[in-house]
């Protein structure tokens, strides 16, 4: 895209920071997204979002907004509501099918009614007395809140005795919990671009847990794309990356994060509608394979808008 295409967009508000836990990381991503929109030649400013979002962007005149807002109110279909209220156009998922894709509960019904394979699960909510319903699911099992992202407030359990601890970590953030069947597998993922799956990834860390210090701090986190899968798991991986995007209703893109057992069974875990992009972010890593570059993925993003 020449400059004079890229400034037809007008004003380009990136998105960042937020209230939510993963404020940090929002604030890396856009930054990220600005500079790659400014090398571009685009008309773009970076927005730090703290409180009152309506007033910041009726003050700044935005013909665009980029979203780099991770987690709650950037990802849970608040902040595209506001931005649809002030008819502003804006990359991404729409309120509905962001609303979809952060709540863990809402998407494995989905995924279970579109035919997705996802690990089986249980919901369980704070208050409950009987922790024994934790055995609906065999140990070891994952536990995680219905919320948020970058697998903050995770926990991996393998015995009865490890709920209570992993139960309280998961309700900091609220009142209930998924307990999901643990894959003993290879981690996958696959981006959406333009609707359609990128490259395969597979990532591969320490302690075979890819929690938040895995994500975002351990130099030892490796991610390996092309993923050294079977040339039919890969493709399978893709076209479910593809389904569970289309299930829940996202647009122009996205990153499905899916599990792929012993016996090569592919299992989608969760789909993110804001991916990360900063340079350990795994969205711009599959497109780089693809042949596009950090800011023509970021125009790319962009020019979803209009499609």
């Amino acid at each position: 895209m020449t400059p004079d295409n890229c400034r037809s967009f007008g004003r380009i508000g990136v998105l960042a920071g937020g209230p939510s836990s993963e404020r940090e990381i929002s604030l890396r991503s856009g930054k990220a997204v600005h500079k790659a929109l400014i090398e571009e030649g685009c008309q773009a400013i970076f927005l730090d979002i703290r409180d009152d979002i309506r007033d910041l962007i009726r003050a700044k005149r935005l013909d665009v907004a980029f979203i780099a807002l991770h987690g709650r109110f950037g990802e849970d279909g608040t902040v595209q509501g506001i931005l649809e209220e002030a008819r502003i156009p804006y990359t991404g998922s729409g309120p509905a099918a962001s609303r979809a894709a952060l709540d863990k509960i809402a998407s494995k019904d989905i995924f279970i009614a579109s035919g997705i394979p996802t690990p089986r699960h249980t919901v369980f909510e704070r208050g409950q007395d009987n922790l024994a319903e934790g055995r609906e699911v065999r140990f070891p099992i994952v536990v995680k809140p219905q919320f948020e992202g970058s697998s903050i407030g995770l926990s991996i359990v393998k015995d009865k005795s490890q709920l209570e601890d992993a139960f309280g970590k998961a309700f900091k953030y609220g009142e209930k919990a998924l307990l999901e069947e643990h894959i003993d597998g290879r981690e996958l993922t696959v981006g959406i671009l333009d609707d359609k799956p990128l490259p395969v990834i597979e990532i591969v860390t320490r302690e075979n847990v890819y929690d938040y210090t895995a994500k975002y701090n351990d130099p030892y986190t490796k991610y390996v794309v092309p993923a050294p899968i079977e040339k039919d798991i890969y493709e399978r991986a893709q076209e479910l990356g593809r389904r569970a995007h289309t299930a829940l209703g996202c647009r122009s893109f996205s990153r499905v994060d899916m599990i792929m057992g012993e016996d090569g069974g592919i299992f989608v875990l969760e789909v993110n509608t804001i991916p990360g992009m900063t340079e350990r972010s795994l969205l711009p890593k599959a497109a780089g394979v693809a042949g596009l570059s950090f800011n023509r993925l970021c125009m790319r993003m962009v020019e979803g808008v209009r499609r």
